[in-house]
């Protein structure tokens, strides 16, 4: 099974959804992935973004990005679209509204980067976070499994704190310095303070376990898959290592694994 299979809910195409990604430990890089993959992507987001261009055809810095999309020619997709390069590392994101906008307008995928984690390996979102369009089709919550072994930290986390407490919400005993559990990644991802915070009530959510690059990961990852599948009825989580967008397993709901 390809990454774009993987990741569509039953009976659903990527091919023309907007999906938005959110969590930590492989945003990026799931979306940069799916944007060669599939035909006709825009790249864009809500939140901030860092610099991108190598990994899309173009990168148009506009205030109209629907209008800017329909004029772009077969050669500019993957494109991405951004209002504003806010300083030299990064550019600001577009409105909800907006994107929701892009998405209707649009006949292919429009991928949206929806909130920001500073480069850590797993999160909590804060009470501005996440910015996911109402009009998502998709939504990815993502963690790295590599987290797991960790102390609970800034070293790892973006807010330990609020995993903290997203975590104790649910019951799990855990502090700042803990060591990071599978039990801990599912929990915080299932949860509707943690990975599942805002997601539209149309949209459906697809968990992405990363960075399954070895078969002791693929141990690790199926346990977080476990407990995102006890604490949450969501239809499948997705194991994959997104370096080269290689699905490791996606385990079912019903207990399936394919």
């Amino acid at each position: 099974m390809n990454i774009e299979t993987a990741l569509a809910p039953d009976g659903m195409s990527l091919s023309e959804a907007t999906v938005a990604v959110v969590g930590a430990g492989g945003k990026k890089t799931t979306l940069y992935t799916l944007a060669k993959r599939l035909s006709k992507a825009v790249v864009t987001a809500s939140v901030r973004i860092p610099i991108f261009d190598p990994h899309v055809s173009v990168v148009s810095v506009t205030q109209d990005p629907v209008a800017r999309l329909e004029t772009a020619g077969a050669e500019e997709f993957p494109l991405g679209l951004v209002p504003e390069r806010e300083r030299e590392d990064r550019y600001l994101g577009y409105e909800s509204e907006v994107v929701a906008d892009l998405g209707s307008t649009h006949d292919g995928p429009v991928l949206v980067k929806a909130d920001g984690a500073r480069s850590r390996e797993f999160k909590a979102p804060d009470d501005r976070e996440p910015q996911i369009p109402a009009a998502s089709d998709i939504v990815v919550p993502i963690a790295s499994v590599d987290v797991v072994g960790e102390p609970l930290t800034e070293a790892t986390v973006h807010r330990p704190e609020r995993v903290v407490a997203v975590a104790r919400e649910a019951g799990l005993d855990v502090a700042v310095g803990t060591t990071v559990t599978p039990e801990l990644v599912g929990t915080v991802m299932a949860s509707d303070t943690g990975g599942m915070k805002d997601i539209p009530a149309d949209a459906t959510p697809v968990p992405l376990v990363n960075k399954v690059d070895t078969d002791a990961a693929l141990s690790t990852a199926r346990d977080i898959a476990s407990t995102v599948h006890d604490c949450a009825a969501v239809e499948k989580v997705v194991l994959a290592s997104m370096r080269d967008g290689t699905v490791r397993a996606v385990v079912w709901l019903a207990g399936g694994e394919g």
